[in-house]
């Protein structure tokens, strides 16, 4: 009885091993997410990892390996970015396969761990504005303290972390005297502490990590998440709505609707798309547009213009709040008006168009004859003919030609009824008569 016991927990023992191990097994063979952090960063790759850190956290993923290449970009984006990085309880890996300057860099800080390839560089965080400039010392302080908290919070000397956005420090060993901005190459990485160290690849940093069993995970950006991040890209703002109002433009000098217009919706509508799709632009903004362009609409039909003025004021205040930055959206929506300016006057001097949508609005300057406009019968075959006044002609009244009553003027003087008259001349209803003199004789 003894011995069955001994036997039994014998058999629950090495059972209840054989139960786990499988368990075992299955948590080392875990899912590693992989996510590119490639190009400028920008609001579109908020969304873009904000879905990927999702997907990991649902499936239990044991580290997320973030793939860097890229030059920076917006500083409200990778402050969203960073603040997601910090949120996340998953083991975040940075993986600088190549660049990650200025906002890269600063994302790379909110890692959990850097590693780099040997030819990658970090580092070069200057604020810059969109035309290339430094944007100015409250930017520069703001961005300086980010920079800082992200290699303090990372266990991080922040003095390099500060270099990297200042030019005043002196690190001569590293290639950044004074006057010069910090980058680090991998190897300059290591030896400050700001990379955990050297490898080849994503094989290589799975290795290096004993992940090597997991399972790769790589979340792809889709269509709408690529499309959005093209068009939101600063470069591209300017364009889509250039296209939009030179497409209208022509529209508004062409009889109908349509290719050019069709072109012009269709480059507002992705411009919405995209900014939707990244977060950029509520719905609101859309409804406010919609409803500007409904009154700029009914302007064509209702005169007076102020439903006009009203509908693209909306229209305006809808693109400027519907961009990352007011000021560029102000700066892109001049330069669309600029080059719509340029377009109608380009139509209207060299190829003599004519806005045929405002036909409707405002009166034709003349009409005539040649363009197939009469007012009146202008009979001109009663010139030279002679008839009498049967009233006075004060200088106007009325003379009987033939069988015919008519109402004529004089050439300027008085003339008593029963006089013989000759008309002279007929413009439109105006018929002009003078006494009838017989030749040879004299008129009284």
């Amino acid at each position: 009885m003894k011995r069955t016991k001994i036997f039994s927990w014998i058999f629950l023992m090495v059972m209840s091993i054989v139960l786990v191990f499988p368990s075992l097994t299955a948590f080392a063979n875990g899912k590693v997410y992989e996510i590119s952090v490639n190009n400028e960063i920008e609001k579109g790759l908020v969304e873009h990892l904000k879905r990927g850190f999702n997907e990991a956290k649902s499936n239990n993923a044991e580290a997320i390996i973030l793939n860097m290449h890229t030059p920076g970009g917006f500083v409200a984006a990778a402050s969203e970015i960073g603040r997601l990085m910090d949120s996340t309880d998953i083991p975040i890996i940075a993986f600088i396969n190549s660049d990650a300057l200025s906002a890269g860099a600063y994302i790379a800080l909110h890692a959990d761990k850097i590693y780099m390839t040997p030819n990658a560089t970090m580092g070069a965080a200057a604020v810059i504005d969109s035309a290339g400039n430094t944007a100015g010392e409250k930017a520069e302080s703001d961005w300086l303290a980010k920079m800082t908290s992200a290699a303090e919070n990372s266990g991080r000397d922040p003095k390099f972390a500060q270099a990297m956005v200042r030019n005043d420090f002196d690190l001569p060993e590293l290639r950044a005297p004074k006057g010069k901005l910090l980058t680090l190459t991998a190897e300059d990485a290591e030896k400050v502490n700001y990379s955990e160290g050297t490898v080849a690849s994503i094989d290589a940093l799975l290795k290096t990590l004993q992940l090597e069993d997991s399972e790769v995970v790589k979340v792809e950006q889709t269509f709408a998440e690529k499309l959005a991040r093209f068009i939101t890209n600063p470069i591209i703002v300017p364009i889509l709505l250039s296209i939009a109002s030179i497409g209208l433009v022509v529209e508004l000098y062409s009889p109908g609707f349509g290719l050019a217009g069709s072109m012009g919706l269709a480059s507002l509508g992705m411009f919405f798309f995209g900014h939707l799709i990244a977060g950029f632009a509520g719905y609101e903004t859309l409804i406010i547009f919609v409803i500007g362009l409904i009154l700029v609409i009914a302007e064509l039909f209702v005169p007076g213009g102020i439903l006009g003025i009203i509908g693209g004021a909306l229209i305006i205040g809808s693109l400027l709040f519907a961009g990352e930055s007011f000021a560029h959206m102000a700066y892109s929506i001049l330069i669309a008006m600029i080059i719509a300016g340029i377009g109608m006057v380009i139509l209207m001097k060299f190829f003599g168009k004519k806005l045929h949508m405002f036909n409707r609005l405002v009166l034709r300057d003349a009409t005539s004859t040649e363009e197939g406009y009469v007012s009146n019968t202008n009979r001109i075959e009663l010139i030279g003919k002679v008839g009498q006044s049967i009233t006075p002609l004060r200088p106007s009244g009325t003379v009987l030609v033939g069988q015919e009553r008519l109402d004529v003027v004089t050439q300027g003087g008085y003339m008593d009824a029963g006089k013989t008259v000759e008309i002279v001349k007929v413009e439109g209803s105006r018929i002009v008569v003078r006494e009838f003199i017989e030749k040879g004789g004299e008129g009284i």
